[in-house]
């Protein structure tokens, strides 16, 4: 039986920084936030850091599936080994093999010497696999094996080469379903959902925003040499109000937006145009009437939500030039003022 070392020794240093990263073990800041959802994210990673157990991160995409499947690495015995990621729906079916478990020399035309696989450079560490469940049937089984024994045989090989290696998975998808569809393995399945961990959306952790923000602004600010500055009060209503489709990933997109440009109007802009407006829980108690949900009332919050956010952003676009705002939004430029105050908008709030 071969060990997953003799096979390093075929790939020099620049090879193998394309494979591992060795970065894996720095704490990564602000990941959880002060909210009950991520309290409870921290708590389950804390209690399986220093376990070998398998791990099924679950979120939507940008939730932060990685950063959270890092410090689980951070905090477990294999933090000072290589954290390698895979992404098994960026990668063709037909290649993902050869990437995961490596070839032999001559096993196909231009295999001119044997390549160690991704499996090999995550010897002793952690291997992430994002999104699993597009993982290719025909490789399901070869993960299976590793998973049970450790060890697998490279593409042409006829040797077993033994591994060391804990696994973590991510999915943003129902990954029950693919089992209901025959699409994926259910001893797979059972394998790599040991422990499940969830990650809400941002829309759903609201509370956290702000902090995230502040801190995107302070580390943007300092990646590119930007004057740092907070955020006005018209930016952080539309930051805690916005639906974030794209979780963290679009929230730090925005601040980084925010701090290149040195302004918070072309942000706010795209944000006002794309915003899908809901209500939030501070007005869930409104719409109940005598114990029951008031459809026509949460209609009615609704529309005053959104119309207030378009008033904004026509604001924020026109540099509060109220006669323009007022011909954007099709109304005269008495009503515009009438809503303007009836919102509660002050121009002194805004600082760009």
């Amino acid at each position: 039986m071969e060990t997953a070392g003799r096979g390093l020794l075929a790939i020099d240093d620049r090879a193998r920084a394309d494979f591992v990263d060795g970065s894996a073990h720095e704490r990564t800041p602000l990941i959880f936030g002060k909210s009950e959802k991520m309290k409870e994210v921290e708590r389950i990673v804390s209690q399986v850091a220093k376990t070998d157990i398998t791990v099924l991160i679950r979120g939507e995409s940008g939730t932060g599936k990685e950063l959270v499947a890092r410090e689980i690495c951070a905090r477990s015995l294999r933090n000072d080994k290589p954290f390698v990621k895979v992404n098994c729906a960026a990668i063709p079916a037909g290649l993902l093999e050869s990437e995961l478990f490596g070839y032999e020399k001559g096993s196909f035309t231009g295999a001119i010497s044997r390549k160690p696989g991704k499996f090999e450079f995550a010897n002793h560490g952690t291997i992430f696999l994002d999104e699993i469940s597009e993982l290719h049937p025909s490789l399901q089984a070869k993960l299976l094996h590793v998973l049970q024994d450790n060890e697998f045989s490279r593409l042409g090989g006829d040797e077993d080469v033994s591994v060391d290696v804990r696994v973590i998975t991510a999915t943003n998808r129902q990954i029950e379903r693919e089992l209901q569809n025959g699409n994926f393995r259910e001893d797979l399945y059972y394998r790599i959902n040991v422990v499940s961990i969830h990650l809400p959306p941002l829309r759903e952790r609201r509370e956290d925003i702000l902090d995230l923000s502040e801190f995107f602004l302070r580390k943007y600010s300092a990646t590119f040499d930007k004057k740092y500055s907070g955020l006005s009060s018209t930016a952080i209503n539309f930051l805690v109000s916005h639906d974030w489709p794209g979780n963290v990933r679009e929230l730090e997109n925005i601040i980084k937006k925010m701090v290149v440009l040195e302004s918070e109007e072309f942000a706010l802009r795209e944000i006002s145009s794309g915003s899908r407006i809901s209500v939030d829980n501070a007005n869930q108690n409104q719409v109940l009437s005598n114990g029951r949900i008031s459809l026509k009332r949460a209609g009615k919050l609704a529309a005053q939500e959104a119309e207030k956010h378009l008033i904004m952003g026509t604001l924020v676009e026109t540099r509060w030039n109220r006669k323009k705002a007022a011909e954007l939004l099709d109304i005269s430029y008495k009503a515009l003022l009438y809503k303007i105050k009836q919102n509660g908008l002050n121009r002194k709030r805004i600082s760009i």
